[in-house]
């Protein structure tokens, strides 16, 4: 990964220029490319833009590696990366939250914990990093590819945790793929209702638009449940991430034990605040269509943090990456995927 940025005072733009413009470049020509493989596709076969731009930044390690680009590669790594998880925030209305239940709230609640926690564990049972295990069982818990972005930036710094990073990142999406493919039919296999069927798609499934996908192609009650469901995964993001950076810098000493993000924490929750309470009221006009700007620009900032990411990350580094990760990976989404089917059991 690129040298670590100090943020104790206010970077020179000049310093940071060259190596935001880049990784700037690389998001660009991943959107370009995610679009000519949908429209060369006819849409059957879709490849998202964050998993193009990791590859292409790693393909061009060796420019990104050079000391000009260093300071801005970090700068969007650690910084933009922040205010983008952050702005994750105007997705959340907490009365949709609130209309689960309480049952479906302490079923997503326990069914995160339990696999963040098996993730460590599983990692440390192959010798793997509990680092690692961190990373794997937040992509598997929460929200794929943004909980492990925002988990890395909690993380204290250690051996090959670029490598780690890129690699859950890329399994959140391909396992995500798959799971959109796969659990619709095992729920009307198991004999779900709509609503459990959208309880469990938006309870196991990684990222935002393959929940969408899973949900909306059963039934519209479905999608809807489901998306409510991950928006709630989502909202957990802050107490999670704010809970295993403590864990992972705590007997560090007083400067490294304190949380690791709290802009983030305070600008996820105040945004999550404002979308609950804007909506229906006089400024409702206004609002929109600053909340929908801030959202592409949410995903804009995640997509240059990702391409950042891969412009600091060599191949070596993949493959230092073998079966045990990809083992660690697989058994917390087997494990999540068993919690809620039995929770939505328990439930009926």
């Amino acid at each position: 990964m690129a040298a670590p940025l100090r943020l104790s005072g206010a970077p020179v733009l000049r310093e940071i220029l060259p190596g935001v413009l880049l990784a700037s470049l690389v998001g660009a020509a991943a959107l370009v490319i995610e679009k000519l493989i949908r429209a060369g596709t006819n849409g059957s076969f879709a490849l998202p833009a964050i998993v193009i731009a990791l590859l292409i930044g790693i393909a061009a390690y060796g420019i990104g590696n050079r000391e000009i680009f260093r300071a801005g590669i970090a700068f969007s790594v650690k910084v933009l990366l922040r205010y983008a998880i952050g702005l994750l925030g105007l997705r959340i209305a907490l009365g949709d939250i609130a209309a689960l239940g309480m049952g479906t709230a302490m079923l997503v609640i326990g069914s995160m914990i339990i696999t963040l926690i098996a993730g460590i564990l599983f990692a440390r049972l192959l010798g793997l990093s509990a680092h690692y295990g961190a990373l794997s069982g937040a992509a598997n818990a929460i929200c794929g590819a943004s909980a492990t972005l925002a988990t890395a930036a909690a993380l204290p710094d250690y051996r090959h945790k670029a490598a780690d990073i890129a690699f859950t990142v890329v399994m959140a999406n391909a396992a995500s793929t798959l799971v959109m493919l796969a659990y619709p039919p095992l729920c009307l296999l198991l004999g779900f209702s709509p609503r459990e069927t959208g309880i469990l798609l938006g309870l196991t499934i990684h990222d935002m638009a393959q929940v969408v996908g899973a949900g909306y192609a059963v039934s519209e009650e479905s999608g809807n449940i489901a998306v409510i469901v991950k928006l709630f995964r989502v909202f957990l993001l802050l107490p999670a991430v704010m809970i295993i950076g403590w864990w992972f810098h705590r007997g560090n000493g007083a400067d490294t034990a304190r949380p690791a993000l709290p802009g983030f924490a305070l600008g996820f929750l105040a945004l999550a605040l404002i979308n609950s309470l804007l909506p229906g009221t006089t400024l409702a006009p206004f609002y929109a269509p600053a909340r929908s700007a801030l959202i592409e620009l949410s995903g804009l900032m995640m997509l240059q943090a990702i391409a950042a990411l891969g412009l600091g990350t060599s191949l070596a580094m993949l493959f230092a990456v073998g079966w045990r990760h990809m083992a660690v990976f697989c058994g917390a989404t087997i494990l999540l995927l068993g919690v809620a089917a039995g929770g939505v059991f328990l439930l009926r």
